[in-house]
């Protein structure tokens, strides 16, 4: 700035000095300001408010909010030490700070200080005016005396601290700290400090990355004068001089990008996200499935979903390996594309069967190949294993006992029970039918992931989320099922020869190789993993057991390297082997004779279907007509008499609710009723 505007800005000073008070005050009230509000980055965090992705203001720039509670303790002291020592004291404009620059230019015929207090310089930030015209330099004052008496010294701060610039589009003191040091400005070294305190002042030719030398400098001769001021002592001041400068730019995070969309889009007026995702979680799974990709060639996509199963928190989302990868169409969310499930209903269908009635885990099953009018499915490798019980035929993924289970009890029970869970199925041409059960419809990984969190809650249905939410948990299945079916896929061999137990699992790979799956759960956690090609095209060779049970089962080592064990059984689970089961559970039989209606199939003469029925503490009495004793009776699957040889049984009511119950009778004939119990 030139001599002459110097001796403006006293001429100014004295103007003010001489104007009549109440001359000054009106002048000063008519100020018209600038707008007040910054527009900063919408942000997606995680559970513990740690930044997962920003986006960028309108204009480009990057421009996160902060306040000054927010900013290291020791960078405000220096900020204010070095660019307006007074700033707690002035009313905007600093008169002893003009008259010692004024003073000093004149003595030496050149300007050696400025007078520039921080409000002047925020004046000047919201309205990005010029510091050198006199008009300018008389707006920005005005400005800031208006300023000074309408907020207050914080409100001032947190202004310049989120519209200083500090190199390109980087504007705001948290921007540049994610920028340049890739931290929050909540902890600075002496050394960080002083650059960011430099760098407003010429962010241009100061930007560590383009100007390292010239930062330098300016951040040395900032330690210099905080040493002189006594904000720091000398050997900090020698010891930051040692301090690197940084020399390049730091992207900032762009963490869980699909799922991160998805939420700005939902809500578009939020400024900030705080989601239940853990960042040190979502960093290792994203680091994961790129590494699951490597060497598989270009096309090939990943998709992860962890979650806690007792909240129906997600704890990370990986929607593809590469967000900006087109080749891999990486833009892709592959959590919510609706795909092929392969053999990962298989648990839902024998839960169903187990929660019926149909079938127990030692119920023996015949793999033999079959026909279902025009449908006649094989098994995956194209063997069969004769007769096998129904938790080796789970555990070893069989196509034909599934089917059979999904005959007797009907592909509409399945796509309900999948409605109850809170599953999005779609089912081409709108009918679902047998193959269902074998991946006949399409569903998503968040549906899936879902459905075995419920799975792992006992069959109630877990609503995952990203946001903090309250879970209504209706049920779709019984204790009891559930249990056996997380049980039988605990024993299923983990990949590498992993110890069994720890993790309840299954895999699953559609039709021509073009979904593979694994999911799975302990006693908190479920994950489920994804692989494919977006565009639906096959994989050739690729098969859940080999490609995605690896990555499920590292990704289990990642997200806690301790298991939570599985539960123990429910109070009603019916432990028995095969010889000791009721005689119509020991062999499955076929829809028609475990179904359909015949002359002396037995009948639940009381209570009535549909009864609603007020027992108080005493006991459930069923009254059967017809069937052959003994009779085996059921309440959500779960048995409440075995061998029973009267006709007129006292039970042991079950709580209070909604409850169906089944009579098997010896032949293996059956009735069902649903009662509400109060």
């Amino acid at each position: 700035m030139r001599l002459d505007r110097w001796l403006f800005a006293l001429a100014f000073a004295l103007f003010l000095s001489g104007m009549a008070r109440d001359q000054f005050d009106i002048w000063i009230d008519a100020t018209t300001l600038p707008p007040l509000a910054t527009e900063t980055a919408r942000e997606v965090r995680d559970r513990d408010g740690q930044l997962l992705r920003a986006y960028t203001v309108a204009d480009g720039r990057w421009r996160l909010a902060v306040s000054p509670g927010e900013v290291d303790a020791r960078y405000l002291r220096m900020l204010i030490a070095y660019e307006d020592k007074r700033f707690y004291h002035h009313a905007g404009i600093d008169p002893r700070a003009v008259l010692r620059a004024v003073v000093a230019g004149l003595s030496r015929g050149r300007i050696t200080s400025g007078a520039s207090t921080l409000t002047m310089q925020v004046a000047r930030l919201l309205e990005e005016g010029s510091t050198g015209e006199l008009r300018g330099k008389l707006r920005q004052a005005r400005v800031a005396l208006a300023l000074e008496r309408r907020l207050d010294k914080t409100e001032i701060l947190a202004l310049y601290l989120n519209r200083a610039p500090f190199g390109g589009n980087i504007e705001g003191l948290r921007a540049a700290t994610l920028t340049w040091f890739g931290k929050e400005p909540r902890r600075l070294t002496p050394a960080e400090s002083a650059l960011l305190v430099a760098l407003p002042q010429s962010p241009e030719t100061r930007r560590p990355d383009r100007h390292a030398p010239a930062a330098r400098t300016a951040r040395d001769r900032v330690l210099s004068r905080m040493q002189a001021a006594g904000v720091i002592d000398a050997d900090t001041a020698t010891a930051a001089t040692r301090d690197p400068v940084p020399t390049r730019r730091r992207p900032f995070p762009a963490l869980a990008p699909h799922l991160s969309d998805r939420l700005i889009a939902a809500d578009p007026a939020a400024q900030r996200h705080d989601t239940t995702l853990h960042r040190a979680t979502q960093i290792a799974f994203e680091r994961m499935a790129r590494a699951a990709l490597a060497g598989r060639g270009d096309r090939l996509s990943i998709a992860i979903v962890a979650a806690d199963h007792t909240t129906g928190e997600i704890l990370a989302h990986v929607g593809s390996a590469d967000y900006d990868n087109d080749k891999r169409q990486g833009f892709v969310d592959m959590t919510r594309a609706l795909r092929s499930p392969g053999s990962t209903l298989k648990p839902l269908v024998y839960g169903l069967a187990f929660d019926q009635g149909l079938a127990h885990p030692d119920t023996l099953i015949q793999d033999v190949p079959m026909r279902f009018g025009t449908y006649a499915p094989q098994n995956f490798d194209g063997l069969f294993r004769g007769t096998v019980r129904m938790r080796d035929a789970l555990q070893l993924s069989l196509n034909l006992p599934v089917v059979q289970l999904t005959e007797a009890l009907g592909p509409a029970r399945l796509m309900g029970a999948l409605r109850s869970a809170g599953v999005e199925a779609v089912v081409p041409g709108g009918r679902a039918g047998l193959a269902v059960s074998l991946g006949g419809v399409g569903v998503s990984l968040e549906g899936l992931v879902q459905l075995f969190a419920g799975l792992a809650q006992g069959g109630v249905r877990i609503d995952l989320s990203a946001l903090p939410q309250p879970q209504t948990r209706p049920r779709f299945l019984s204790p009891e099922a559930a249990w056996h079916v997380g049980h039988i896929l605990s024993g299923i061999r983990p990949p590498d020869g992993g110890s069994e137990g720890a993790i309840a699992w299954k895999t699953g790979t559609s039709y021509g190789y073009r979904d593979v799956w694994a999911i799975g759960w302990d006693g908190r956690h479920v994950i489920g993993v994804w692989m494919g090609r977006a565009d639906g095209t096959p994989v050739p060779g690729a098969f859940g057991a080999a490609v995605a049970a690896p990555v499920l089962f590292q990704a289990f080592q990642r997200i806690a390297p301790r298991r939570t064990p599985l539960p123990a059984p429910p109070p009603g689970t019916l432990m028995s082997g095969t010889a000791n089961l009721p005689a119509p559970l020991m062999q499955f039989r076929s829809r028609q004779a475990a179904l359909s209606p015949v002359q002396d199939a037995p009948q639940i003469a009381f209570p009535p279907d549909g009864a609603r029925m007020a027992l108080g503490n005493g006991p459930l009495v069923v009254k059967l007509r017809k069937g052959k004793p003994p009779f085996t009776i059921l309440a959500d699957g779960a048995p409440l008499a075995l061998a029973a040889s009267e006709r007129e049984i006292r039970l042991a009511a079950p709580g209070p609710g909604f409850v169906i119950l089944s009579v098997i009778d010896a032949d293996g004939n059956s009735a069902r009723a649903a009662i509400r119990l109060e």
